[in-house]
């Protein structure tokens, strides 16, 4: 993988990660236009790279948020950051089962795989579409559906399954208000990524020698600014435009995915 295509696939990543069009799928897809041979470990590992710098730059815009969750918690009492945070910690369980119990086979995915990525896509549509004709509410998420949006971010390790519209769709899906929906979406997929690179870091899987360095490191940057950008004007865009048009879009794209996939069995 040269520059520009790090630079390119960084930007890919930092603007598809906010809105809900399956930022693994389009680097899949990205990848594949490119002609990325890359194995699918060091294929995950750039994803995973990319992942940890929109996630920073989730961090420097929810920075006051964030601030506030961590300055309810040192106040030691049952307040809502305290339970903010216990729904995070669960909405976290089902995706770091799967992390630990079938990375390889998740590993195995990240390849190339375009009949896969557009199938998923096709699925996010449904998704979309589906959330798209609920209520909006003011109703808060609570504990019970912070595990039911866990084990959608859990499906959504797949690419194609956009990870924002699947966890979006099934909090407003489960009568959750849209605006609060988004929000907890962005910030419950923060701890997962640091912990992911923590992992990896810890067990030697990330070094100078893993895959192209200098790549990864553009690819960083150009997600992580990139990343700035799209997330302070993208996530208005999600909470107050109707999700049916990401519909339409994850669905065309689909389906030129999986006409490309079959064309190339």
């Amino acid at each position: 993988m040269d520059i520009i295509d790090a630079i390119i696939l960084g930007i890919i990543q930092g603007l598809t990660e906010f809105l809900p069009v399956s930022s693994s799928g389009h680097l899949e897809l990205g990848k594949a236009i490119l002609g990325d041979n890359t194995l699918p470990e060091e294929s995950l590992l750039f994803t995973v790279v990319l992942h940890f710098a929109t996630a920073l730059s989730t961090l420097v815009v929810f920075r006051k948020d964030i601030f506030d969750i961590i300055k309810g918690l040192f106040q030691f009492k049952w307040n809502e950051e305290s339970q903010f945070a216990i729904k995070i910690i669960l909405s976290m369980i089902p995706a770091v089962l799967i992390g630990l119990f079938f990375e390889e086979q998740l590993e195995s995915l990240f390849g190339g795989n375009i009949l896969l990525v557009g199938m998923m896509l096709i699925v996010t549509a449904l998704l979309l579409w589906l959330a798209d004709k609920a209520k909006d509410t003011q109703k808060p998420v609570s504990y019970r559906n912070a595990v039911v949006i866990g084990i959608a971010q859990a499906i959504a390790m797949l690419p194609g399954i956009s990870r924002s519209g699947a966890t979006i769709s099934t909090s407003v899906l489960l009568g959750n208000d849209k605006a609060k929906a988004a929000r907890f979406s962005f910030l419950m997929v923060v701890p997962l990524i640091f912990g992911k690179i923590a992992k990896d870091i810890l067990g030697g899987e990330i070094t100078t020698d893993s895959g192209n360095f200098t790549a990864l490191s553009i690819g960083f940057i150009a997600a992580f600014l990139s990343g700035l950008v799209a997330c302070t004007w993208m996530i208005k865009l999600v909470k107050k435009s109707k999700l049916s048009y990401f519909a339409i879009y994850c669905l065309v794209v689909g389906i030129i995915a999986v006409g490309f996939g079959y064309s190339n069995l």
